[in-house]
């Protein structure tokens, strides 16, 4: 099997298309509060944390990134071609508070495997190495080489963080997403959505699939069925391959019923399962 993680990686950086979303007004910090899974009443300014904005029936509408800028102002960041949705959504509830939703033309510079940190960059995917700068005029960091895209989408399959479009879609509930630690508070009161989230946390339910990782030797494509036991068990998401050695890394949509280390088939190859996210069973 191939090794989850490679030794060999060095710190690049990238700029990535992310779709900002501002918010301001005098009763913004209480009315993101009552629509997002994540609690930030206690977020320091210049701070972030993820969170998810749900769907009343629990499914997810959004993964999202929110910074406090000051004590009545947010911004907001989610993958690219989701800002829209986001704004028509966080609108949507918005009843006689004083709230101003608006995209920002901002730029995204996203640093990874840096081992020494960003100091000024908004941290990412839940990992100590993975940061982003967000802004109207980012800067690379001094001493970072320029990366790619595809490094980029090939690190976060490595990290098993889910992306909007593929791993995550008007379908998913957060519990099959491995982000639930970084993304929702269980204590923080009522959201739309809450009530799916807490009843499964709180019943000890599962999922009925959840984002694994996939390694191969072997092609593995977006859109690739998953089999076990003759029957499909799920589907490649996001795939990417390593250019120096030619494996293959991806994240799939599979059935609750294949655990980490069980072996499935991918175009009639054994391919071991692997828990997305290290935290994740």
């Amino acid at each position: 099997m191939i090794a989850r993680h490679t030794k060999d990686v060095t710190a690049f950086w990238t700029e990535v298309p992310r779709d900002v979303v501002h918010v301001s007004g005098d009763d913004s910090l209480t009315y993101l509060q009552s629509q997002i899974s994540q609690d930030i009443r206690g977020l320091a300014v210049g701070a972030s944390a993820y969170s998810f904005v749900l769907q009343p029936i629990g499914k997810i509408d959004a993964l999202i990134r929110i910074a406090r800028v000051a004590d009545q102002e947010f911004v907001i960041d989610t993958d690219h071609g989701y800002g829209e949705p986001l704004m028509a959504r966080l609108n949507r509830f918005k009843i006689r508070v004083k709230v101003d939703i608006a995209s920002l033309p901002w730029r995204c510079i996203s640093v990874r495997y840096a081992a020494d940190g960003i100091g000024h960059g908004a941290p990412a995917w839940g990992t100590a190495d993975a940061f982003d700068l967000i802004g109207s005029d980012p800067q690379a960091p001094a001493g970072v080489r320029e990366g790619s895209p595809a490094e980029l989408e090939l690190a976060r399959i490595r990290a098993g963080w889910p992306a909007m479009g593929s791993e995550i879609t008007d379908v998913t509930i957060p519990a099959e997403t491995g982000v639930v630690a970084q993304a929702v508070n269980f204590t923080k009161g009522c959201y739309p959505g809450q009530e799916l989230v807490e009843r499964m946390d709180s019943r000890g339910s599962q999922a009925p699939r959840f984002v694994r990782l996939l390694q191969s030797s072997t092609p593995l494509n977006v859109g690739d069925d998953v089999t076990h036991a003759a029957a499909v068990v799920g589907r490649i998401t996001s795939s990417a391959q390593q250019v120096e050695s030619g494996e293959w890394t991806a994240l799939a949509l599979i059935a609750r019923s294949v655990q980490p280390s069980g072996v499935v088939q991918v175009l009639g190859h054994d391919v071991t399962v692997l828990a997305a996210r290290p935290s994740e069973g």
